[in-house]
């Protein structure tokens, strides 16, 4: 397996709407193996093939894992996802407020208002059809990754222009919070 270079804002790959996928060939397997050795490389828990500049309507998402009661990480309690060409069937009403990332604009965070709850179909890594119920972190992951192949970034979605930090201010800025101090995902 090869890691791929991962585009930033400045690819117009990035802002052009996915092509779907229509075929399941070797090529495509390839790119999917590669495309999930590059977002565990860079310590994502999504990957849209645009951002590894394909302009196709597949992404790669793994969630975060579980901890036990000490912290540590609960071995294969992550759950590997492979979308085609996915769609949003279903959103909740309700909107949540969360901090996200992306491979794409490394070094940055922002808020962003996202569906507590969204339904998903799309199809699997051999042309299977998925339909998925998703709720919480698991669903703002579907959701920014969604995006990307829409050619859509978390940055055009911030709850305010000023909600936008370096992660390293970010950091500052919360860690003297009284209130427990947001959790960061990098969505990619």
């Amino acid at each position: 397996m090869t890691q791929l270079d991962i585009i930033q804002p400045n690819n117009p790959t990035l802002r052009k709407r996915a092509r779907p996928v229509t075929r399941f060939d070797d090529s495509v397997q390839e790119l999917i193996d590669n495309m999930i050795e590059t977002m565990r490389a860079a310590s994502g828990v999504g990957l849209a093939a645009p951002q590894v500049n394909q302009s196709l309507r597949l992404a790669v998402i793994e969630t975060p894992p579980d901890f036990d009661q000490e912290g540590q990480e609960i071995e294969d309690s992550r759950e590997l996802f492979v979308i085609i060409n996915p769609e949003i069937t279903w959103k909740s009403r309700k909107m949540v407020d969360g901090i996200e990332g992306c491979l794409s604009i490394p070094g940055y965070v922002g808020e962003v208002s996202r569906h507590e709850a969204v339904r998903v179909q799309a199809l699997d890594r051999r042309g299977k059809k998925l339909n998925l119920r998703l709720k919480d972190w698991t669903a703002r992951i579907f959701q920014h990754e969604i995006d990307h192949l829409n050619g859509v970034l978390y940055i055009d979605r911030l709850t305010d222009p000023e909600n936008f930090w370096t992660e390293e201010a970010f950091q500052k800025q919360f860690a003297d919070d009284d209130e427990e101090q947001p959790i960061v995902i990098e969505a990619d």
